[in-house]
C-alpha cells in the first residue's frame, strides 16, 4: 500500500478521517505507525496529500489530512479486454489500474469461456476492490470506468466508437502487421484479445470501427504478460 486512499464513509467531520480495519493494520504493522506521523494520503477521485496520525486507540486510527496537490496524470490509454480466467482477471485488473488505465472494457470473444461469465469475480464489489488496490499501488485517485460486454457485436457496432472517442485504435494480433507504435503521447485505445487470439470475424469487426492490427513480435504472450509489456511500449507513463 503506497497510498492511503480515503472514500467518503471514512470521513468523520472536518479534515478527520478514520482509516479502514485494512488500511490501520497497515499502518501500526507495516509502517509502525505513531501519533504524529504523516502518510502519503488521497481521496478517492480528488487530490492527494499527507494524512497525519492523530489517535490511535484499540487499533482503530483517525488521521487528519489535508490535500496539497493534484494525483499523477493519466497515459491517456483505453483498454479493451477480452474477458480473462476469473483468477486472472483480479490480478489484470490491479495491473491496469496501476499502469493508469482510466477507461476499461470487458468483452465477450468466441475463445472466452461462457463459464467465465458466471464468476462470482465479476460482482461491482469485487471489481471494485482490485481497482482500489490498483490506485493504491500507483499513487493515484482516479477510479477507472469499468464496462462489462457479455455480447461482443451489439457492443461493437453500437456502444465502441462513441467509448473509443478521437483515439487511436490499436489491435494487438499475432501476423504480418506493422509493428506497434510506441511512446504514443496522444489518446490511444488497445485492445487485446483472449489467449489465441481474435478471431477473424472479430478482427474484421474491429477494424470496420477504425482499429489497425499491429504486431508485438511473433512471440505468442499470455495475457497478464502482453498487457503490462503492450502498454509499456506504447505509452510513456508519467
Amino acid at each position: 500500500m503506497n497510498l492511503l486512499l480515503l472514500t467518503p464513509e471514512q470521513h468523520l467531520a472536518g479534515a478527520r478521517w478514520r482509516l479502514t480495519p485494512r488500511q490501520a493494520q497497515h499502518v501500526l504493522t507495516v509502517l509502525n505507525g505513531v501519533p504524529g506521523q504523516q502518510i502519503r494520503a488521497g481521496l478517492l477521485n480528488g487530490d492527494v496529500g499527507l494524512a497525519t496520525i492523530e489517535t490511535i486507540k484499540n487499533s482503530e486510527i483517525e488521521v487528519f489530512f489535508k490535500a496539497d496537490s493534484q494525483p499523477v496524470s493519466p497515459p491517456g490509454l483505453s483498454l479493451l479486454l477480452a474477458l480473462p480466467r476469473p483468477k486472472m482477471l483480479k490480478r489484470l485488473l490491479i495491473d491496469a489500474t496501476s499502469l493508469g488505465i482510466k477507461q476499461i472494457v470487458l468483452i465477450n470473444s468466441w475463445k472466452v469461456d461462457k463459464s467465465y461469465w458466471q464468476t462470482p469475480n465479476l460482482k461491482a464489489d469485487l471489481l471494485r476492490e482490485k481497482m482500489l488496490l490498483g490506485l493504491e499501488q500507483a499513487r493515484d485517485t482516479v477510479l477507472p470506468t469499468l464496462t462489462l460486454a457479455p455480447r461482443f457485436r451489439p457492443f461493437v457496432e453500437d456502444n465502441l466508437d462513441s467509448w473509443a472517442g478521437n483515439s487511436q485504435r490499436i489491435l494487438a494480433h499475432p501476423g504480418d502487421h506493422p509493428p506497434m507504435p510506441h511512446s504514443q503521447t496522444s489518446p490511444t485505445t488497445l485492445a487485446i484479445g483472449p489467449e489465441g487470439g481474435w478471431t477473424d470475424y472479430e478482427v474484421e469487426m474491429l477494424q470496420k470501427q477504425g482499429f489497425s492490427c499491429f504486431s508485438f513480435g511473433s512471440r505468442i504472450l499470455r495475457v497478464e504478460t502482453a498487457l503490462p509489456a503492450l502498454v509499456g511500449r506504447l505509452m510513456q507513463l508519467p
